[in-house]
């Protein structure tokens, strides 16, 4: 790779280098002309049509999810005291923060989609690439969609049936429901993933802001008895917990790493990706944070230890009858987490199978819609499989190597800024945060391997189980004739049954 250049190959067996396009060799794929193209239309490719307010939403939209209803319990379980909490929520927030700024320097410099999965396979190779995609695809993205939709669907159906059990079939129908609704979105529009990432953006961010304006006026109005001596404890917490706190805190804000999964589909990456990034984190840690103090105006820690939903214990206690509200905030902040991360996987399964690291097929899109439909498809039967199943240990077992590859992928700042000095870098952090991000991911590893090794070791042989099929699928190229023969004939067919074809890129 020349310094400053990004080699990107096309669909149609070019190759482009900083927009220039050079010819490659074919491969084994059956090319489609769309009737755009043979009418000198457009070509077959994704816009850019995803703004600064696109930006936020997204990460705004896909960061504040389950997260903020879930977490304060087990941040405060690990300190003991509402002050140490609290100090721990900030914490949390500055570190996702220097992670975002991390990943806004990476998608303004390197110009492909793909986000961390691409930045890995150009500094450290296909193998290690492919295993980032392999645990996204076995839990980090298709498990955690399986449970947003089925929280999501227990709130929204939880109301009707009050103190009865709800059936469990029925929160499987709806949440397959949801995400049935969320993959239709996906696929025939961006544009309209878009705008439902912004309402529902809007959504969840006014729920918050109903709870947070509530705690504050029983703030002003003298209800203060809760933070008194905030960083005195009844609990008999140890300072290895820490750690696990942040663990805990950590998790609400998972999401922000997916924005430059698109980059190719952002209006003036330059500028939006990293106003998008310092906006919508300015905005998440500062709800996050006035969330907290609100609950514990109205809740002690120990009521705060013993419920299961802070915000539904919170909302009944300020809320009376209206506390439904709240319900549907939580359904709906699942629901556009849901979104975002399904939006920002299939872009991440596009580029691989670009990349030669998944089937052709998943690098197509529908020449009517300009989606990448294949790639959406691929996902659905995945985490409709997971919602038979409780899948929130297998989470558990992946959440580790989260944040390994996180490094990871961070560590491209430092080994780009050695190796091509010269790279254009349109937004340029500091090299003091990455080597911070750096040491905090790899300390957060460490504590899992010492907090939970039985959940490590299940995680890191689930992880392993990638590298024969990376060899056998991908490294393997002299694969048998009618195994390729066969490929071909399933991925003509589905060209023609999905009206997809492989896009033109021009970075």
């Amino acid at each position: 790779m020349d310094e400053g250049n990004i080699v990107v190959q096309d669909g149609d067996g070019s190759a482009s280098v900083n927009g220039v396009e050079k010819r490659v060799p074919e491969g084994d794929g059956v090319s489609f002309s769309s009737h755009k193209e043979e009418d000198g239309d457009e070509p077959v490719a994704l816009k850019r049509q995803i703004g600064l307010v696109g930006c936020i939403a997204f990460v705004v939209g896909t960061v504040i999810g389950s997260g903020i209803f879930i977490s304060p319990k087990g941040v405060l379980q690990n300190t003991g005291s509402v002050g140490l909490s609290l100090v721990v929520w900030v914490a949390c927030g500055i570190l996702s923060t220097i992670g975002a700024l991390c990943y806004a320097e990476l998608g303004t410099c390197i110009t492909k989609s793909g986000g961390d999965f691409t930045y890995i396979l150009l500094s450290f190779g296909q193998l290690l690439a492919f295993l980032r995609l392999w645990t996204m695809l076995l839990s980090v993205l298709t498990a955690s969609n399986a449970v947003l939709a089925t929280t999501a669907a227990t709130y929204l159906v939880g109301p009707f049936f009050g103190e009865c059990c709800v059936p469990t079939v029925v929160i499987q129908l709806l949440g397959l429901t949801l995400i049935a609704a969320v993959f239709f979105c996906n696929s025939v529009s961006v544009a309209w993933s878009n705008r439902v990432q912004i309402i529902f953006s809007v959504a969840k961010v006014l729920g918050l802001v109903i709870i947070i304006v509530s705690g504050m006026v029983l703030m002003i109005q003298g209800k203060t008895e809760n933070l008194t001596d905030g960083f005195v404890s009844d609990l008999e917490v140890p300072l290895s917990n820490i750690p696990l706190a942040f663990y805990s805190g950590l998790f609400a804000f998972g999401g922000w790493e997916n924005l430059p999964t698109f980059t190719e589909e952002i209006v003036q990456p330059s500028r939006n990706i990293p106003l998008g990034i310092i906006i919508s984190m300015t905005i998440i840690t500062g709800v996050y944070i006035m969330a907290n103090l609100a609950y514990f105006v109205v809740l002690t820690p120990a009521e705060l230890l013993a419920s299961d939903a802070v915000a539904l214990t919170f909302s009944d206690r300020v809320m009376g009858s209206w506390s439904v509200v709240i319900s549907v905030v939580v359904a709906l902040s699942c629901v556009g987490a849901s979104n975002g991360s399904s939006f920002a996987f299939a872009r991440i399964l596009m580029v691989a199978s670009r990349e030669g690291l998944m089937p052709q097929i998943l690098g197509m899109i529908n020449v009517d819609y300009l989606t990448p439909l294949p790639a959406i498809l691929a996902m659905f039967p995945i985490i409709a499989i997971m919602m038979m199943f409780d899948v929130s240990s297998l989470i558990n077992y992946i959440s580790f190597t989260q944040w390994l590859f996180l490094s990871i992928a961070v560590a491209t700042i430092p080994y780009f800024r050695w190796k091509y000095p010269n790279m254009e870098r349109p937004f340029k952090v500091p090299i003091l945060l990455p080597l911070i991000f750096i040491i905090c991911s790899l300390s957060v590893v460490v504590i899992s391997i010492y907090s939970s090794p039985a959940d490590v070791g299940v995680g890191a042989l689930i992880t392993i189980t990638g590298v024969p099929v990376y060899f056998v699928f991908v490294w393997w190229q002299k694969k048998p004739r009618w195994f390729t023969d066969s490929v071909d004939l399933v991925t003509c067919f589905l060209q023609r049954f999905l009206l997809i074809s492989p896009q033109k890129v021009k970075l």
